[in-house]
């Protein structure tokens, strides 16, 4: 019944719909007066035949014959009646047959049918629409963020510019809108003032109009903007976005970093109120071959072992684990405990490291200055000249062929960085790669999140989402907690001590093997502890730090069930944190 209402309200709101029915209502009038005037005709012509019937029957013949259905019990005998039954046959097949279902479908049926489309792709949210997400644009970003958000309970509309673009995403299931991204008036209807957060993720210029736009209409709305280049950051802040995210300079930058180092030092990924993420990669390090048990990671420098990425994904450590070369930790902590392992563990590398950067768009130009700024010297292989004329000992061809290789000295490369936008690109490069450089370390990044498996099935060592990377710092912005998505889906939350654990032992309460989730802080009294020795009692009224996937966390939450929900519990530590109990 709501849903019928809704596509009334919408067919009646339309001008063009209203002026069709008017048209519709007038035709019918003039059908019904044809009618009337048969009838009346055909009682007349009847007596001057000597028949006489009734109304009823009257009505009978001039609706059996306009409508072509055959008559034979009542007939005229004259000429003048045949003549007129005629008249009237031929004027039923052009008004009933022709003219009118044309005009019902034209002026009725087809601006219901559209009225129902404005319904399910409605220009107006409801009067009690609170604290959701606006997104203007359905990309990979957005693809990637609407199952967290989901997951986690938070409304959320997609603003559509045109209502084709509205069915076709509300086809799969996603809730949309419809109206101008221009116009103030669209933001009115959309409840901008009660929104969580606007994202806007489309061209620079579009997006400085958005957020200006936006901004006018709500001063205090979180706007989340993307951008290409420095001065499309500028634009944005002076329109008054609340923050600019660079995606390919993120893309390039986690790349660079990824690339195995020459010391295999411990470098910062996240931070949280003095807790530090780190990564480490296990190659050019005394800790290969021995087991995480025997490592000493923890004795040496305090440091917690979250987990190790596997295949892009973050796995738990087990004791018995044997470190390889390619085993890259994910480590938390304080500064100085960072500082402590890469005195224990880092090494110098004599040997120069061998990077090649296959593309010179834009994320692979940043991947090599960020690399060339780590003191690494990569090399760019690139089919137009124009993209990398700044890069003097770029390698210009096609990077499948042999000769462009035997200049960029490919087999003789440590890494390979795969930075194509294109996806299918990507996984057949890797594919070729993986087979002319088996043991070399092969990173490539990725648009669509569907393809992060393939791309590790083709040979990949890592592979970088920027989907993911995207929509990871935006839901960060979103929870109102500072890197609570600390990278990868890496998530840091906190949650009073339950009461099942309250008392016991850190080590009697193995949460990481029944959750996957790390403890890496207890708070007491304003006091904290990182990461607490297995020995450590966990007070009562107490509050623990844990890191873990979005999956481990809602594992944990599930299982001990706390007494505040997760949203209070964040708002409840971060005031703490920011007071400095």
């Amino acid at each position: 019944m709501k849903s019928f209402i809704a596509i009334i309200t919408a067919f009646q709101e339309n001008r063009s719909s209203r002026a069709n029915l008017k048209t519709l209502l007038r035709l019918l009038g003039v059908m019904f007066a044809l009618i009337a005037t048969y009838s009346v005709l055909f009682h007349i012509l009847m007596e001057h035949e000597g028949q006489r019937h009734s109304w009823l029957t009257g009505l009978y013949w001039t609706l059996t014959v306009m409508t072509t259905l055959g008559f034979g019990d009542i007939t005229f005998h004259g000429d003048v009646g045949r003549l007129f039954s005629i008249i009237v046959l031929v004027s039923g097949v052009m008004f009933m047959l022709v003219i009118l279902p044309f005009t019902f479908i034209q002026f009725f049926y087809a601006p219901w049918i559209e009225a129902q489309t404005r319904a399910k792709a409605p220009r107006d949210l409801p009067d009690d629409t609170r604290r959701h997400v606006i997104l203007t644009h359905y990309d990979p970003i957005c693809a990637a963020l609407i199952p967290m958000l989901e997951k986690y309970g938070h409304p959320y509309v997609v603003l559509c510019s045109n209502s084709a673009e509205a069915m076709e995403l509300h086809d799969q299931g996603i809730s949309v809108g419809v109206g101008a991204l221009d116009d103030p008036e669209t933001y009115r209807r959309m409840r901008l003032d009660r929104a969580a957060m606007l994202v806007t993720n489309r061209s620079e210029t579009l997006n400085t109009n958005i957020t200006f736009t936006a901004r006018e209409f709500s001063p205090m709305v979180r706007i989340i903007a993307t951008a290409g280049s420095h001065s499309g950051r500028d634009m944005l802040e002076l329109a008054g976005a609340s923050l600019v995210l660079r995606p390919d300079e993120t893309m390039a930058q986690a790349l660079a970093r990824r690339v195995i180092g020459k010391d295999g030092a411990a470098h910062i990924i996240g931070e949280s109120h003095g807790l530090l993420i780190a990564e480490a990669h296990a190659a050019n390090t005394p800790l290969v071959g021995q087991t995480i048990a025997h490592s000493g990671i923890r004795q040496h420098s305090g440091l917690s072992v979250i987990g190790v990425w596997d295949h892009g994904r973050l796995a738990t450590v087990e004791p018995h684990l044997i470190i390889e070369r390619q085993t890259v930790f994910v480590l938390a902590g304080t500064a100085d405990q960072i500082g402590r392992y890469n005195t224990a563990f880092s090494r110098a590398d004599d040997q120069s490291s061998h990077v090649i950067i296959i593309g010179g768009g834009r994320v692979g130009r940043l991947t090599h200055d960020a690399l060339t700024a780590a003191g690494l010297h990569p090399l760019i292989i690139e089919k137009l000249a124009q993209r990398v004329s700044q890069y003097g000992d770029s390698v210009i061809g096609d990077a499948t062929h042999m000769e462009t290789l035997r200049k960029a000295k490919a087999r003789e490369a440590n890494a390979v960085i795969i930075t194509s936008h294109d996806d299918d690109t990507n996984i057949s490069l890797t594919i070729f790669f993986r087979r002319l450089r088996p043991n070399a370390q092969l990173i490539t990044r990725c648009s669509l999140e569907r393809n992060v498996r393939t791309l590790h099935r083709a040979g990949a060592d890592l592979v970088l989402s920027s989907a993911s990377m995207g929509a990871n710092s935006i839901f960060n912005e979103l929870r109102d907690t500072d890197n609570l998505l600390l990278a990868e889906g890496v998530c840091l939350f906190p949650s009073p001590v339950p009461d099942s654990m309250a008392g016991r032992l850190l080590a009697d309460c193995a949460v990481r093997s029944e959750t996957g989730c790390t403890i890496i802080a207890v708070e007491h009294q304003g006091g904290r502890t990182i990461n607490p020795d297995p020995g450590c009692r966990l007070p009562e009224g107490g509050t623990l730090l844990l890191i873990g996937t979005l999956e481990a966390e809602e594992k944990f939450l599930r299982q001990f069930k706390p007494e505040l929900a997760p949203q209070e519990l964040r708002r409840r530590w971060r005031r703490q944190a920011r007071a400095g109990t």
